[in-house]
Parts: structure tokens; sequence; C-alpha cells
């Protein structure tokens, strides 16, 4: 005797009767409305699609570790490489760039290749490409390029003419481009091409020193790319032959693999380097820095479901942990807001707490609510500063990692002072030169009934003597009177 399967139930558990019978009257007679599962299975079924990525639409991928083979302290100090051997969990998506979902993946194009450190001081994202360049220099050039690699707005259909036409009157991208035509442009498997972050990055160390970064992920199964005819040929008889290939290849045990290595530049070489080092449609010529193996990455475990963990992992440029920073290279630094972004619109604003995309460390923050919220952090405050024991962050231990320009450090500093410089000198000035005395004393009764309205007696006091002292003295003293408290030292 075999054992029952599990009784169907709602998203809520309920038991329910039938996989296969709506609610009718009689054999003949309609649907009725109260059929509470066929309501539930029918509405979830039309919104069982979130919105697509604009671009990289189609993929695939895998988790796996990456795990350090060379000590990096002396660049970065970046706790997950800090020493030989550590190993820190990953998740890589794969993907083609101007592919919808259930386009060839052998079509002549550029392959995403993006990674998801889950560190113990939150997630590291590299979001970057099997190309060490890129097409535009520019952010403000993006989304045109991406435009012109899509469809045409009145027929629908893809347009080599468009492309071109962009291409060649944006001369930058000659570089990508020649690559794109070659045979890197059609890689025969995901497994057997590199991948690079392509955009320069900021590494600094426990001392405080910096250095400009390269990372170039190389396949230790080798590159292979397939020709044209070759292409169009498995173009015929497998639409998804990458994304085939690598589910099969882990499941066989058959394990990805590929080498980060770092090209690695003094942060004083950037001003009179050869060529832009920031310039992300430029390479560094690896005699000037050569590559330095630092560490493995490996893939060996297949996404339980596709949709909740291919589709919905959310790759953030920004998401960089200490030690680790942008550039003066533009498309970074357009790229940090533009990702999280995409990520808020086609997932909601609480994209962060599904599993893919949870972090291993803690979170500790004030953002609240927002749809399918599912963290929060009872009783705890929910804004900054505050009184009551929330985080808070430390710009000591944690800094942004900045860099020099302009006379500059950028830097989170507060406005420069100027020689009348007040919080409370104007509003000094707007309750004894401008209001009248019915004003003035509105304006302490206001401030008495509110504050008498539930708030903590310490906070009171805080109020009086650091607040509407300051602001004008005979107003901290009638304040205070009127709550019972001592007035205000001069």
């Amino acid at each position: 005797m075999t054992d029952q399967p599990p009784n169907t139930t709602t998203d809520s558990g309920i038991p329910v009767p039938s996989d296969e019978h709506a609610l009718t009257v009689g054999q003949t007679g309609p649907v009725l409305l109260h059929d509470f599962y066929l309501n539930e299975k029918l509405a979830h079924f039309v919104r069982e699609r979130v919105p697509d990525r604009v671009y990289h639409v189609k993929g695939g991928g895998a988790f796996g570790y990456f795990e350090v083979t060379a000590d990096v302290s002396q660049w970065t100090k970046a706790a997950f490489l800090s020493q030989v051997g550590k190993r820190t969990p990953l998740f890589v998506r794969f993907s083609v760039v101007a592919a919808e979902e259930g386009a060839p993946d052998t079509d002549r194009d550029v392959r995403g290749f993006a990674v998801k450190f889950y560190t113990e001081e939150g997630n590291y994202d590299i979001v970057g490409n099997n190309t060490p360049v890129f097409f535009v220099r520019d952010p403000m050039k993006f989304p045109d390029f991406i435009h012109s690699q899509e469809r045409m707005p009145d027929t629908g259909m893809r347009s080599n003419n468009m492309q071109w036409d962009f291409w060649t009157l944006s001369p930058e991208s000659a570089h990508q481009v020649t690559m794109l035509m070659s045979d890197r442009g059609t890689p025969r498997t995901w497994r057997h091409m590199n991948g690079y972050a392509s955009s320069t990055y900021l590494w600094e160390n426990a001392a405080g020193q910096k250095f400009w970064v390269k990372y170039h992920f190389k396949t230790e199964q080798g590159i292979q790319n397939m020709t044209d005819a070759e292409s169009r040929a498995i173009r015929a008889e497998d639409l998804d032959c990458h994304r085939r290939d690598l589910w099969e290849a882990v499941a066989r045990k058959d394990y990805p693999s590929w080498r980060l290595e770092m090209q690695i530049m003094p942060f004083e070489d950037a001003a009179g380097y050869r060529f832009n080092p920031f310039d992300i449609t430029k390479v560094w010529p690896q005699r000037d820095y050569p590559p330095i193996p630092v560490g493995r990455m490996v893939l060996d475990r297949n996404p339980e479901n596709f949709f909740a963990e291919v589709t919905q992992v959310a790759f953030e440029v920004s998401n960089m942990v200490p030690g680790i920073g942008p550039s003066p290279d533009r498309m970074v630094l357009g790229r940090m807001f533009a990702y999280g972004d995409s990520a808020r619109y086609r997932i909601g604003p609480n994209y962060d707490q599904l599993p893919v995309n949870r972090p291993a460390s803690a979170v500790h923050n004030y953002n609240k609510d927002g749809p399918m919220r599912y963290h929060h952090s009872g009783s705890q405050p929910v804004y900054a500063p505050n009184s009551y024991g929330g985080p808070k962050a430390d710009q000591h231990r944690y800094h942004d990692a900045g860099w020099f320009v302009e006379g500059a450090e950028i830097a989170r500093t507060a406005y420069e002072a100027h020689k009348d410089d007040d919080d409370f000198v104007q509003a000094g000035t707007l309750y004894r030169q401008v209001m009248t005395p019915a004003d003035r004393d509105h304006l302490a009764g206001n401030i008495v009934w509110h504050l008498s309205q539930g708030v903590e007696r310490f906070i009171q006091e805080r109020a009086v003597n650091d607040y509407w002292a300051n602001v004008d003295h005979d107003l901290g003293t009638r304040v205070a009177n009127d709550l019972g408290l001592a007035a205000p030292a001069r």
C-alpha cells in the first residue's frame, strides 16, 4: 500500500475538494463566484509573471562558492578575501544581453556574467560580461545603446541597420564591436567563456592605501567558441543549449570553475597612465599590469526553482563591501542607482528579503513596510537618530571608499559652515523680530501641548535645554515652566 499524497490546499493552507472541477449549479449550470479555490487559482495564474529585465532577459545560473587562493590583504581589507582558503557562497547568473525569453542561446551577442557573493559583511555583486570592455563609456548613452539592439518601435522587428547606425555614430564602440563580430560573440557554452567586471573598481587595505583594480574570471574549462555557421546550425536544434549545458554539467558533478585574476594599479599611476584607466571601452594591457591569481570560483549546485532563483535574483552594482568601492568610471557611477531601481520595479521594494537575494549577514536599518514585507524588527525604532537603541552607522569603522577629485575628497560631510551659520539663529530671528506677541504666545502654547502628549521626560528636557533655549532663551524658559521643568541655564 503506497502513502497517500498530501491533500491540495489553498495558499492559506486550507484543504480543497477538487483539482479538476469548478463549483457549479448542477452539472449544466454556471460556475459560482464563491468557489474560493478557483478564484485564487485563476487570480494567481494571471499574476504569476513579473516584468522582464529590459535587457539580459534570458539566462541561467547556479550556486557555488569562491575560495581565496592568495593573500590579498596588502590591497584590500574585504573580509571575504581576508585569508587563503576562505570560502564564500555565491550565485552566478549568465545571460544574453539583447535576447528575450525564448530566444536562441546561440545568437551573436555579449553574454552577461553576474556574481553575487554572500559575504559576512553583506552581499557583494559583480555585474559584468564575457568581454573586458563595453560599447559606450558614458551612462547617458546606455539606454540608447540598448534601444538600438532591441526591436523597431513600428514593426516590432530587429534591425541590423539600427545597430550599425548607432555603432558607427559612436566610435567608442569599435573595441567591443570588434570582439562581438569575432567568434567571441558566439561562445560554445557559458562554461567555456571568461567573465569580466569590465569596469575599474577601487580596493582599499586596512591601512587606508588605495588601488585601482580590474576583475578577470578565467574559465578553467578553456575558451571555446563557435563559428557563425555552427551557431546557426545549433539554433535550429536547441534554443536553450547554453542553459541546458550548464544545468547538465552541474547535475553530473562536472562542476565548472573559473580562476579569478586581478589587475592591480597603484593609485598614483592613474593620473599619468597612457590610457584613461577608467574608460570602460579600454583595457589595461597585461604587460603593464599583469593579472594576479587570487581565487577560484566553482559552481556546484543547480537552482531548485528557476523563477524564484534565476528570474528573481537581483544584482546591484552598488553592492560593495568594506574594502571595495567605485572608481571614477562613469558607467559604474551611472549604474549604481539603476540596478537597484530596476529590481524595486520588477520585484518590489522588499526584493532583498527573497532567499536568493537575502544577505548572509544580519540586516539592521530603518526601512519599513511595502509590498511583501516579511522581515521586521518588532518594536525597534523606525527612524534615526533615536534614543532607543536602534542601529547606528559608524563612519570611522565603515567609511565610504572615495577618491580625490578636483581638490576635494569624495566623502560624507556636512555643508561648510559660513560665518553666520547656526542651526538656531534664523529660528530665533523669526521668533523675536517677525512674530507678534500673540504669535509668540501661540507658538509657546502649541509647543507645550505637543510635548505633553506622551513625550518622555528626558526628551522634554532635551527639547527645552538643547533645542528651544537655543532658539530663544525666553521661549525655552516659558516652555520649561509650563511643563514643570527646571528653567534652562544661560
